[in-house]
């Protein structure tokens, strides 16, 4: 190749390296250029974000100081930096405020070395002299940074989030924060626990809550913008506990839903409500009237016995009205007491609101005659309670019994024995003028004594013997009933007195004593006893005449009245001679009928007579008697006649004695009845009793003599010993009867005796009927 080529090549290799090194100038500089221009861009950018960072640091109003080796310098917030080192009392410089920072607190600085040595993050409110600094620290890259913020007065103290949400965690009850719908989006560990999920969008999503009606409260709150509040029954850790929910609308949307465990409190609620509701129910019981009036006066309360006491209307009565409107309406109805002027007196009634003291009870009278007792009481919820109660029954047995009491201390007065009540406690309770006397104490003494024992000192000086006052005790004060049996007894005083003495328990556990003198008691009963003994001796040696001389008697009468029968029937005697034998016979038949009365009374008065008791027909019983008395009546020309019911039937008796009744008494119509009279024989059933009587048409008996016609010895004007009629008396009442007489003067006389059908127990042996 030649040298030109060579040229030519070496140009056109400089023409094309200077080609290349222009291309690749030129590819550089568009390089360059857009490298330059990213880099511009880059910077723009990062100054922009300064800027931002720098203006939302000043809009906040915080402070960014970044912490490295060479130490602390404000990234922005020069202002908030100048706040907060006049809080903390420090010089407006970054480096000031961090070292101030760290020796306001040791706490603080323990928060701010974890962060500058190990890049801990903190958050603490620093509190200085002059309030209080939110400081938040980060690390990032090989620097640390803090975040200041001066605290607002009123946000002095406040927790932040974290802080905050720890605090709610702490709470034992549930609590959550819920949209306005109700979902939560925020709840503390009890609202976590109690629903069963780990976060609270959970609750929602799984459709789980803690109460319906609690979030219903929260979405009813949210639409109101104001408090509601309810409360409600929800199992809590498997136990029904009563909450009370509270759903607050929060600023910045959203609802804050608390609750509060009020179970105690409603089951104390429950608690009061039924012991008002018992309350209420054991004063409707009583019968005392009551009412309770509130604060405002209003009728709080009353029971029915109120309502019944004056009368008012239950319907009326549940309008509550006031204690004017009651008032008013007893007075137009007159049941209040009658006052003057009755204006004045409600308004001192009502007044007694005003007084909050203990207010002394009243009497009321009211017009239809009752009587009330009123006591006001100050009621602790506020009002007033009254309660009337009506003592007009309790006056009268009051006074009934002050007056029994006043009777029954007249009545021992008036009595001649020592009486003295003590009670179970041993004191003296009563006692008569008598006891005062006899024991020769006074009335002061006595009710100056305290007790038994006081009252035997007194009494000792007249009755020394302890023992005996130590048992008398025992009746008193022992509470063994057998030891307050009743007792009596006999004892001599130092003064040489007889006593009797008696204890008696009363029904209400008090006991009785009595003391009697029984001196010239016992005198005058040896006196009769003797007087009986010799009274006993005269009837015994009158009984042994009696019978001696009986028996002496009767045996010449026995042969008197045989042989003047023999001489009537003997011939050869006169007319008159035989007459003055009958007329011997008749006598001596008399004499012997008068010693066997005399006989009869004296052995009816020794109690010796006994009755053969059988059954006996009483018209044979009467026909006997008439055919006994048919000659005595023939010869005195009187018409002795029977008369005797059919169904006059049997009778109990002793046949012997009924047939001497009968013909005592026929004896005696026959003698009292002139010639052409009648006696009659009579018998008739009645009554459970028998009656017999002997009637006739004599000359009847005097007035003054009727009364004493049964008397032994009256009739002996008319012959014989006059015993005839008291023996019939004596020998009807034997057989538990009684004999009556019917006369008028110059009219006839009728003796009736009385019979029972049958015969009571001893009545044949009257030694057997004690």
């Amino acid at each position: 190749m030649t040298s030109t080529d060579l040229i030519l090549a070496a140009t056109a290799g400089a023409v094309c390296l200077a080609l290349c090194a222009t291309l690749w100038a030129m590819a550089q500089r568009r390089r360059f250029e857009s490298h330059a221009a990213h880099l511009k861009a880059r910077a723009d950018a990062l100054e922009y974000r300064l800027m931002d960072s720098q203006g939302a640091a000043e809009a906040f109003d915080t402070a960014v100081i970044a912490i490295h080796d060479a130490g602390a310098h404000l990234v922005s917030g020069e202002d908030a930096l100048a706040e907060c080192a006049k809080i903390l009392d420090a010089p407006a410089d970054a480096q000031a405020v961090v070292k101030a920072l760290v020796q306001a607190d040791p706490s603080y600085a323990h928060k701010l070395a974890t962060l500058f040595e190990r890049g801990g993050p903190c958050a603490f409110e620093a509190r200085g002299p002059r309030g209080g600094v939110m400081v938040e620290g980060r690390a990032a890259g090989t620097r640390a940074w803090l975040r200041l913020a001066a605290a607002a007065a009123d946000e002095t103290g406040l927790p932040d989030a974290g802080r905050f949400a720890a605090f709610m965690d702490g709470l034992v009850e549930p609590a959550w924060i819920s949209d306005a719908d109700g979902a939560p989006v925020w709840g503390n560990a009890a609202y976590l626990r109690a629903v069963g999920v780990e976060a609270a969008r959970d609750a929602s999503r799984e459709g789980k809550s803690i109460d319906r009606a609690a979030d219903a409260l929260a979405i009813e709150a949210a639409k109101a913008g104001a408090l509601r509040e309810v409360v409600r029954l929800v199992p809590i850790d498997g136990r029904r506990r009563a909450l009370r929910f509270s759903a607050q609308p929060l600023e910045g949307g959203g609802v804050g839903v608390f609750s509060s465990d009020v179970t105690e409190v409603e089951d104390m609620r429950d608690a009061l409500k039924k012991h008002v509701e018992a309350h209420d129910e054991t004063l409707n019981h009583i019968a005392d009237a009551v009412a309770i009036f509130s604060q405002s006066r209003r009728l709080a309360f009353h029971n029915t016995a109120f309502a019944d006491l004056w009368g008012l209307e239950p319907a009326w009565l549940a309008d509550r009205p006031t204690h004017g409107e009651v008032l008013d309406r007893l007075r137009q109805r007159r049941r209040l007491p009658e006052t003057v002027d009755y204006a004045k007196w409600k308004a001192a009634e009502l007044a007694r609101y005003e007084d909050l003291g203990p207010q002394p009870d009243e009497m009321w009278d009211l017009p239809d005659g009752r009587t009330l007792r009123v006591v006001r009481q100050p009621h602790p919820l506020g009002g007033m309670l009254l309660l009337y109660s009506d003592i007009t029954g309790e006056l009268r047995l009051k006074a009934q019994y002050n007056a029994l009491i006043q009777v029954q201390q007249a009545t021992l007065d008036k009595l001649n024995d020592a009486v003295a009540v003590f009670g179970s406690d041993g004191r003296l309770r009563l006692h008569n003028e008598a006891f005062e006397t006899f024991w020769n104490v006074s009335a002061q003494a006595l009710e100056a004594a305290v007790d038994f024992e006081g009252v035997v000192e007194l009494c000792v000086p007249r009755l020394h013997d302890l023992s005996f006052w130590r048992e008398l005790k025992g009746r008193v004060a022992d509470p063994d009933p057998q030891m307050r049996a009743p007792t009596s007894g006999e004892t001599r005083t130092s003064d040489n007195r007889i006593i009797v003495y008696q204890s008696r328990p009363l029904p209400d556990g008090a006991t009785l004593i009595a003391f009697a003198d029984v001196t010239d008691t016992r005198d005058l009963q040896a006196a009769l006893a003797d007087r009986s003994q010799a009274l006993t001796e005269a009837e015994r040696l009158k009984r042994d005449f009696v019978g001696n001389v009986s028996y002496e008697l009767r045996t010449p009468l026995t042969t008197i009245i045989g042989y003047s029968e023999l001489l009537e029937r003997a011939d050869g005697l006169s007319e008159r001679s035989r007459g003055h034998v009958a007329s011997v016979r008749s006598a001596a038949t008399q004499l012997a009928r008068s010693i066997d009365d005399v006989l009869d009374m004296a052995q009816i008065d020794a109690g010796e007579m006994a009755l053969e008791i059988e059954d006996i027909r009483v018209a044979g019983l009467l026909s006997d008697a008439q055919e006994r008395a048919l000659k005595p009546a023939q010869l005195g020309g009187v018409t002795l006649s029977v008369e005797c019911d059919k169904d006059v039937g049997l009778i109990r008796g002793d046949h012997k004695r009924l047939s001497q009744i009968l013909d005592h008494l026929i004896e005696n119509a026959l003698r009292q009845t002139p010639p052409d009279g009648v006696v009659t024989l009579s018998a008739r059933r009645a009554l459970g009793e028998v009656r017999l009587d002997v009637s006739d048409t004599g000359r009847g008996v005097p007035f003054h003599v009727q009364a004493h016609i049964f008397d032994r010895f009256v009739g002996r004007d008319r012959g014989g010993p006059g015993l005839g009629l008291a023996l019939v008396k004596a020998l009807v009442e034997l057989h538990g009867g009684w004999v009556a007489l019917e006369s008028e003067p110059g009219a006839g006389s009728t003796f009736t005796c009385h019979l029972p059908e049958t015969q009571q127990p001893g009545a044949s042996q009257p030694e057997f009927g004690f």
